[in-house]
């Protein structure tokens, strides 16, 4: 569940109308009746590349009963408008286990080898790179994508291509019309979201990965809003409705923007 929750804060990747910058938001996470997580999210834009990292530690008595931290980043290259991953690094600690993963790519941005760790046990596998894996490209960059279309177009509705190093699937968004979202946190600030949804498409694999389970069957909503200073898109709130421990909220509580 911890790891389900780190990759719905990639959804916020939402650029500035800037040609360098970054913002950062400070995420609180509700699961059923716990008070679950405190996230750090920040994601950075040059004229030729892109960083995205964030933090996520479980809090309260969740993390009594299911202690997690993880830490994510991506960094990678922008060509002629497109998006090339350069790097992508996770390192997580839970009670007993603590796992590491890297993919490394070559200067076209396609997967050479994936290293993981698990309880400082590592592997390196060499990927075989195909006609396949030619058009894809990492969870974190998919929505770095995402943003720059919301931006431009001010429209979700899209479908991308993903591999892990493991496995390949699709991502798939959809433009779910606009309600109004208050928000009381240090950043406080109501009005008319644009609502949409993520759905993850496993293309026919087959595993146990809680994650693909989740949003096969319950997509993930989120809502963008509008800095009212800096006019700069935003997520001000991710939602699944149903889990194992019951609802999933996750609400923006500060907005820091660097130009």
């Amino acid at each position: 569940m911890p790891k389900f929750t780190a990759v719905l804060l990639f959804l916020c990747m939402f650029p500035v109308r800037v040609f360098a910058f970054s913002v950062e938001h400070d995420f609180n996470v509700r699961l059923g009746v716990f008070n679950a997580s405190d996230t750090t999210f920040t994601y950075a834009l040059t004229p030729g590349g892109y960083a995205v990292s964030s933090e996520v530690a479980t809090a309260g008595l969740f993390d009594t009963l299911y202690p997690f931290k993880a830490v994510y980043s991506t960094t990678g290259k922008i060509k002629n408008g497109g998006f090339e991953t350069s790097s992508y690094k996770y390192e997580s600690r839970s009670r007993f286990t603590k796992r590491t993963k890297e993919l490394v790519y070559d200067d076209n941005g396609l997967p050479l080898y994936r290293i993981s760790s698990k309880n400082d046990r590592e592997k390196k596998v060499e990927i075989k790179n195909d006609l396949n894996n030619r058009d894809t490209t990492d969870l974190q960059t998919v929505f770095a994508k995402l943003a720059r279309q919301y931006n431009q177009l001010k429209f979700c509705d899209s479908r991308m291509e993903v591999f892990d190093g493991k496995r390949r699937f699709s991502v798939i968004f959809k433009d779910e019309g606009r309600e109004n979202v208050a928000l009381n946190g240090k950043f406080k600030i109501s009005g008319e979201a644009a609502k949409c949804s993520m759905y993850i498409d496993k293309l026919n694999s087959k595993d146990d990965d809680l994650l693909w389970e989740l949003t096969s069957k319950h997509p993930v909503y989120f809502w963008i809003m509008e800095h009212p200073e800096k006019k700069v898109p935003f997520i001000a709130k991710i939602e699944v409705e149903e889990t194992p421990l019951g609802k999933l909220e996750v609400y923006s509580q500060n907005i820091k923007i660097k130009e």
